[in-house]
């Protein structure tokens, strides 16, 4: 776990650092300059940009994640590997961008009621889907040989720098919204740029095809694993984008923006899960390499012990302190409180199960996740046809938290069955013991508060006496004390150096 350990934690602080830009973008500047439709407008232009590039990648950035160790060799140029996953994306952007002018007319007659100014700017979502794309695949590229800095800064920090100072161009009047959508598409663009430049500078960017020297049986093989995992890609996107457009077609653009503002206040708290997925994927590409089972399982351990615990640790303190949280946002985003309780119960599995995933995807058993996600994406919208409209966003999120729910469980009994892999500790109960005791005890001592800062500071310190000191006192989960040791130690380093 030391590459590990380290790599995640200089991920994990850059994309804190780009959860804090972002939090001024969409939980300060969106809030203030923008209206709630307009939020709405922006965050749905992103969810279907977001699905344009799972269904314009073909699963390549899986491929990438996968093949790319059995073709590490500088010297034959890893045998034109980025250059036959680079034509393979081309020609899917070239498809799915045919199949969005096709479709135009179906989906303008879903949307023109609710959301019309999403019709008008239908287009904007394809420069979106073309830098996020292109983004993943230098991403996966990078990361199958554990350069992962990079990729997160540019994604984190760059992007929401430009979309810092398109918003402040807007707010002083220099362009309008009309540009500010347009500008917030173009800006998609640039992580990856960033991506090819440096791989240019690092002579890994060999995308002529006389580079390529791939067997036939392998190109088999490689395409046959992407169409799989581009089915299983692009159904999970479905999921998550399903609510916010689903939002967007049978309520509004209003309710879109509550919605995928909470969506973001919940994101804050993946970041450690992401970051640790990021640096673990290539790891369990190898072990299956080397067919090393022990060490799958001890990597399928640990991380699930740090993901539950940070996941934990990381909801307590938020729902804790949600009334004083909300209270500086507009009342109509009141409701958006049982939308984050729901989304976080759900992502709970998401995170504990991170590697079940990876684990799954990268096996000989591959194609029978298809099963679970198609399963998976029936039961989002059935769930949502029947709570959306009930009860509104909150009735999404409660749909999305239920078929996460069933998706992760399903797919863990699978490898389990298969792999006997098991990512459960003993530890790992008495860590959600002491979290039930002190989310109850937190509430009921709270509730005697009238002044929200009062009860945020009570129920910090009960947090802290009644979670935080016992994980750290008895040691409960050693990876994650050693991983904030390390950080501290990290960050005194670059004091004294300053």
């Amino acid at each position: 776990m030391g590459i590990i350990q380290k790599d995640a934690l200089r991920t994990t602080l850059i994309s804190y650092a780009g959860i804090g830009l972002g939090y001024l973008n969409k939980g300060i500047l969106f809030l203030i300059i923008l209206s709630t439709d307009q939020i709405g407008l922006v965050s749905i232009l992103i969810t279907v940009g977001t699905l344009f590039a799972y269904l314009a990648g073909f699963g390549t950035a899986f491929t990438t994640l996968k093949f790319l160790p059995y073709f590490k060799d500088e010297s034959q140029k890893h045998f034109g590997f980025l250059s036959f996953i680079f034509r393979i994306v081309l020609l899917g952007i070239v498809l799915t961008t045919a199949s969005f002018i096709l479709f135009r007319p179906w989906i303008e007659n879903q949307y023109i009621e609710k959301s019309a100014q999403f019709v008008e700017y239908y287009y904007w979502v394809v420069p979106i889907g073309i830098g996020y794309v292109y983004y993943l695949l230098f991403e996966a590229y990078l990361r199958s040989f554990f350069k992962n800095i990079l990729s997160v800064f540019a994604y984190e920090i760059i992007l929401r720098l430009f979309v810092t100072l398109s918003l402040v161009l807007y707010a002083f009047k220099i362009i309008n919204f009309d540009w500010f959508v347009k500008v917030n598409s173009l800006i998609y663009l640039i992580p990856p740029f960033i991506l090819m430049c440096y791989l240019y500078k690092q002579g890994e960017l060999n995308l002529h095809s006389r580079n390529i020297q791939i067997s036939k049986r392998f190109k088999k093989l490689m395409v046959q694993f992407s169409l799989y995992n581009y089915l299983n890609a692009f159904g999970v996107t479905l999921v998550i984008s399903l609510d916010v457009m689903m939002i967007a077609q049978m309520v509004g653009l209003e309710a879109t923006g509550v919605y995928s503002t909470v969506i973001f206040i919940a994101s804050a708290l993946l970041v450690p899960h992401r970051s640790l997925i990021r640096i673990s994927s290539p790891l369990v590409a190898e072990y299956w390499k080397q067919r090393d089972m022990d060490a799958m399982n001890d990597l399928y351990k640990k991380s699930g012990s740090i993901f539950l615990l940070v996941g934990l640790a990381s909801f307590i303190i938020i729902w804790l302190n949600i009334d004083l949280l909300f209270s500086f946002l507009k009342p109509e985003f009141q409701p958006g409180i049982w939308v984050f309780f729901a989304l976080m119960m759900g992502r709970f599995f998401e995170m504990f199960f991170g590697l079940t995933g990876i684990i799954f995807t990268t096996s000989k058993m591959f194609k029978y996740d298809i099963y679970y996600t198609i399963v998976f994406v029936c039961l989002v919208y059935a769930l949502n046809v029947q709570f959306i409209p009930k009860w509104g966003i909150v009735g999404a999120a409660i749909s999305t938290a239920i078929a996460f729910a069933a998706y992760n469980l399903g797919r863990y009994f699978f490898i389990y069955k298969k792999y006997k892999l098991n990512p459960f500790e003993k530890n790992q109960f008495i860590i959600i013991a002491l979290a039930v005791v002190c989310l109850l005890v937190g509430e009921f001592v709270g509730s005697l508060f009238d002044s929200l800062w009062i009860r945020a500071i009570v129920v910090t310190c009960i947090y802290l006496i009644t979670f935080i000191f016992p994980i750290y006192y008895f040691k409960l989960e050693e990876q994650s004390i050693n991983y904030f040791k390390n950080g501290i130690a990290f960050a005194k380093k670059k004091l004294k150096r300053s």
